[in-house]
């Protein structure tokens, strides 16, 4: 590697340093205006409307979330008649996990609400700075798919 790609990557992770905080520090703040929610817990409402009925384990895969972590989240989204356990056909000890009618709607406002709020933001760009951002957030979806890895510097992925 060359002393221009060493500098390169080392922007690079400052870039992605400074970028976390301040996506996070946004979206938190308007879950937290809108919602009693925690963040984790919408992450899993989030995943489970993408994939529709899923595992604890599997939901902890994807979100890189320890087993315990999940089952209390989702202990409290069940409270609240959010999300509901369904006992596997084929394997009644495998406890599958789905969102309800109610979370459903719950989920959609509350993404519509995020969205909206986000949207004001992004139309106070002009129109240039809003294409330069969507092909952006586009390119960095997509390399970050590609490389992101865990502790086992195995891809992330836990479809089956």
């Amino acid at each position: 590697m060359n002393e221009n790609e060493e500098v390169s990557i080392e922007k690079i992770i400052e870039n992605l340093f400074y970028i976390h905080p301040l996506i996070t520090v946004s979206l938190t703040r308007s879950i937290r205006t809108n919602t009693n929610m925690t963040v984790g817990s919408l992450y899993i409402m989030g995943v489970l409307n993408r994939k529709e009925i899923m595992s604890m384990s599997e939901i902890g895969c994807k979100l890189k979330m320890p087993k315990p972590h999940v089952t209390a989240k989702v202990d409290k989204l069940i409270a609240q008649n959010l999300v509901e356990r369904l006992f596997a056909p084929n394997d009644r000890r495998v406890i599958n996990i789905k969102l309800t009618d109610k979370g459903k709607e719950e989920f959609k406002t509350l993404k519509q609400t995020i969205g909206q709020e986000i949207r004001e933001r992004i139309e106070t760009l002009d129109p240039q700075r809003i294409n330069t951002m969507l092909d952006s957030t586009q390119q960095l979806r997509e390399i970050l798919s590609e490389i992101m890895v865990d502790s086992s510097s195995e891809k992330i992925s836990c479809e089956k």
